[in-house]
């Protein structure tokens, strides 16, 4: 019976190696010559989907072996390298010993702020949709949700979804609001067409990508829900429109500035290694500057509370930095003509005296980059810019030749979760998952088998869903990682740092676990994304 089946399996091989062999004269042959060589094509057809039945088989006793082998998962992942919860990630080459300019954002950059700004911020906010643009009184019952937003989400100002996108422009399947309720994948290619993202759709899209706008998100989500609910037609251009300028009213009004220097100990988060890092730098003779947005006094009142308990030279932070810039105008600074004003610290009044040069002991304000590589006559490649915001604050550099570095509260906690057992063994499981489906998908079987397989395909698809939903939970429960979308890929977000940041990292004093001599060059195996490690699926392929 052995020599018998080896005789037919040999027969089938040899069936299908001269289907093969014959296919391209097929094509080109008259359809009566090619008759007899037709039927046997379709012979060998049949005989390959036997094939695939077999395999769909071999492919779900090996996915039962899985699940009977995910408790061995833990022990196969202990030994694997984790990533630096305080590492400085790298996307392009930087040497540090040649960097002699240092240039800081204040916000979120050299000041850090506790969980309370965001709801301050909304609340402020949502107060001036009804007092100002008369929404209705009954907004006034909404909240600031610190679980809901996440970094890097996108408005659509014409259909009113927040939306997640990946690398390449795509909707993440359970990454689209309407308002507080998540859209299913039906929903979204209904709306959409297609879960990618034309050139035309972008063009609706409102990037939210500070750490500011996780309180414009949320809102923006609530006043669509309350429309929603009261059965009530609304623009969502004007939505955006009205819950932006209400923002942007809280910040240029100084009411926000107001509130955190009247209770500094509430909104600020003392850092003493950041000012650690901002003197080794002074005695290694690097130039620093400050260049912010914010208002000078509310700088000035932060910087003091920020250091009162630090002991260093001099009556002043302001003698850590050669040039002080504030309300800079970012990003329109990178572009614009606009020349620099003396700032009267005690008056509160600006000079009308031309600035061709800075001097330590005054404070700037406005200017533009053009002019500011005039006067220190600093040339682009030595400079290195610190900022959170990918847009206003490092796109700007980037596309003047500084070099970039992005500040991402995020990275480190996200970075706890990825290295903690409970996500690598998600994760592990989905990759397994995933080649279980790879085989599926590239298997041929007969129609009389399709229920069979489409049985399997079922389940392992169900399995990959609770994979993702696992790994999303841990970081946010409405839109997962800042960095990475359920489907594994980087997200929108990470293509930006990845575009506009040389180099990224949680916090200014990690700097200070580097010499300042270090040349950070990216690991040659990481294509984008360096701290995203992968669990892959070889390494249980014992199991």
């Amino acid at each position: 019976m052995a020599a018998a089946a080896a005789a037919a399996a040999a027969r089938r091989l040899r069936l299908l190696a001269l289907c093969g062999s014959l296919s391209p004269l097929l094509s080109a042959a008259p359809p009566r010559s090619s008759r007899g060589l037709r039927a046997l094509c379709s012979l060998s057809t049949t005989l390959r989907s036997g094939a695939g039945e077999d395999e769909i088989e071999r492919i779900r006793r090996e996915f039962e072996d899985a699940k009977r082998n995910y408790l061995s998962i833990p022990a196969a992942i202990k030994d694997m390298p984790k990533m630096n919860p305080q590492g400085i990630y790298v996307n392009k080459n930087v040497k540090l010993d040649d960097l002699q300019v240092y240039g800081f954002d204040y916000d979120y950059t050299l000041s850090h702020y506790s969980e309370h700004l965001q709801c301050l911020i909304y609340d402020l906010a949502k107060k001036h949709l009804v007092n100002e643009f008369k929404y209705p009184e009954s907004c006034l019952k909404y909240e600031y949700d610190r679980s809901f937003p996440i970094r890097g989400l996108y408005y659509d100002k014409l259909k009113g979804c927040l939306l997640k996108l990946d690398f390449f422009g795509s909707i993440e399947p359970d990454g689209c609001f309407f308002g507080r309720r998540k859209l299913s994948l039906s929903e979204i290619k209904e709306l959409y067409g297609t879960r990618h993202i034309g050139r035309d759709q972008a063009r609706q899209l409102v990037g939210l990508m500070d750490v500011f706008c996780f309180s414009e998100a949320c809102l923006i989500a609530d006043i669509v829900q309350h429309f929603i609910d009261a059965k009530l037609e609304f623009d969502a251009s004007y939505v955006y429109e009205d819950v932006n300028q209400s923002i942007q009213h809280v910040h240029r009004s100084g009411l926000i500035h107001r509130q955190i220097l009247s209770d500094p100990q509430k909104f600020l988060i003392k850092k003493s290694q950041v000012f650690r890092f901002l003197k080794m730098l002074r005695e290694k003779g690097k130039k620093l500057f400050l260049l912010t947005n914010s208002p000078f006094y509310f700088v000035d009142g932060g910087m003091r509370y920020l250091l009162e308990d630090q002991h260093f030279d001099g009556n002043s932070w302001r003698e850590l930095f050669d040039v002080v810039i504030a309300q800079a105008n970012k990003p329109t600074f990178y572009n614009s003509d606009h020349p620099f004003r003396v700032y009267d610290t005690q008056k509160d009044t600006l000079a009308f005296t031309a600035v061709d040069k800075f001097l330590p002991d005054q404070v700037y304000y406005h200017g533009c980059l053009k002019s500011f590589l005039q006067i220190t006559n600093w040339r682009g490649s030595e400079v290195i810019y610190f900022g959170d915001h990918l847009f206003s604050d490092l796109r700007g550099p980037s596309k003047a030749g500084w070099r970039t570095a992005a500040v991402i509260r995020e990275l480190e906690d996200e970075i706890e979760i990825q290295n903690g057992d409970s996500y690598r063994f998600q994760q592990a499981k989905l990759s397994i998952i995933h080649d279980l489906l790879g085989k599926v998908n590239a298997t041929v079987v007969s129609t009389e088998k399709g229920q069979v397989y489409r049985a399997l395909l079922d389940e392992l698809n169900a399995e990959r869903r609770h994979c993702r939903s696992g790994m999303r939970d841990l970081f946010n429960s409405s839109f997962g990682a800042t960095f990475l979308t359920d489907t594994g890929r980087e997200s929108s977000f990470a293509y930006h740092i990845h575009q506009y940041a040389d180099i990224y990292t949680s916090k200014l004093e990690n700097f200070l676990s580097y010499p300042p001599e270090s040349w950070l060059h990216p690991p040659h195996d990481i294509k984008i994304m360096p701290h995203n490690a992968k669990v892959p699926a070889s390494l249980f392929s014992a199991s």
